[in-house]
């Protein structure tokens, strides 16, 4: 089966956050348009373990297609080989089940949208707090979803928003690492596939590398 007919079979639920957010109006910022929840095996590939990276860069582009442009989302191999095109990934990469971060998924939204990425880096999990006025500008200015990734706390995650509350300030997770058939939100903010993250519980001792598409919704 082509990649294509893969695509159009997909039923993925879209906006999987609107439900959680009602919890948390004041001071939070949310992204802005519909997007589709990618995640492990959601596309019948198994990619169990690694793909978690392709997942919320995949998650990112579904939010292009429908509000940026209507470019299909691309499957992990068109993602390795773009990267490989663009000379960042050896030949030995398309194939592999090797990881990609924060920067790769920035010159995929370059290459596939024309749309460049603003990467923030933090040094450590518990200064993310400094980042906060600039997540928070980013959902006001452009209202995308955010690539976020580490080193020691290695799992890649989509943040699709931000509440300032000081001490109890938080980030709103959507996380691909889910395997299943998802009957509702409900469902996935019951498991904690979508959640609401105290910046107290991201790993002190990992760095942080979060990716900004700097595409407004049409």
């Amino acid at each position: 089966m082509s990649n294509s007919k893969i695509k159009m079979s997909l039923h993925l639920v879209t906006d999987v956050h609107t439900e959680i957010n009602k919890t948390s109006q004041t001071n939070s910022y949310f992204v802005r348009g519909t997007y589709e929840y990618y995640h492990y095996l959601c596309d019948g590939f198994d990619d169990r373990g690694w793909g978690c990276g392709y997942r919320t860069l995949q998650t990112i582009c579904s939010w292009m297609k429908h509000n940026y442009n209507s470019a299909n989302v691309p499957s992990i191999r068109e993602i390795q080989k773009i990267l490989v095109e663009l000379e960042d990934k050896p030949e030995s990469f398309l194939g592999s089940r090797q990881w990609i971060g924060s920067f790769e998924v920035c010159l995929v939204l370059d290459k596939l949208y024309d749309v460049p990425s603003k990467i923030i880096h933090v040094n450590k999990g518990d200064a993310l707090e400094s980042i906060l006025e600039s997540l928070c500008n980013h959902f006001e200015k452009f209202g995308s979803p955010i690539m976020m990734g580490g080193d020691v706390d290695c799992s890649s995650k989509g943040v699709m928003g931000v509440h300032k509350d000081g001490v109890n300030s938080k980030l709103l997770i959507v996380d691909p690492h889910y395997v299943g058939k998802e009957e509702s939100k409900e469902f996935l903010h019951r498991k904690g596939w979508v959640k609401w993250q105290s910046l107290q519980d991201f790993l002190s001792t990992s760095f942080y590398n979060l990716c900004l598409p700097q595409a407004k919704p049409h």
